[in-house]
């Protein structure tokens, strides 16, 4: 069975990367995407939904997977805003009447999508009689 190393696990400057600057980046990509075209701006943001619940397989549990995600889609939501005001383009997408709520729907769907994949991860480090204590260092 794949065993990804768990986030925890890793360098505190690989953490930041891999918890803050990659959703922040995905953001800002999909910020660039929402003046261009709202087809693209779902497309990305379906990947970006992937990614939110593959990251779920680096934590313990559905718990720690679910503050990932919501930390991910906050990055995530503030970055879409941060670069759409920046490029001052027409949203192909309505952002509705108060745009930084954009920020709370991506942190939930970032939570719950992580908390599944680290739900699903666990049952099946369980099912393979593989068992993480709270000191695991290993994968």
């Amino acid at each position: 069975m794949y065993a990804p190393v768990l986030l925890r696990d890793r360098s505190r400057p690989a953490q930041v990367i891999i918890g803050g600057v990659i959703p922040a980046g995905f953001g800002a990509i999909a910020g660039v995407l929402l003046g261009v075209s709202s087809g693209a701006y779902y497309g990305f943001g379906l990947l970006a939904a992937v990614g939110a619940f593959v990251s779920g397989f680096e934590h313990r549990d559905g718990w720690g997977g679910a503050d990932r995600g919501f930390f991910g889609g906050v990055f995530y939501g503030i970055a879409i805003l941060l670069m759409h005001m920046l490029l001052g383009t027409s949203a192909k997408v309505s952002l509705g009447g108060f745009p930084p709520s954009l920020v709370i729907i991506t942190a939930i769907v970032g939570m719950l999508l992580a908390a599944a994949g680290g739900r699903i991860a666990r049952w099946q480090r369980e099912r393979a009689g593989i068992m993480l204590t709270p000191d695991h260092t290993d994968s």
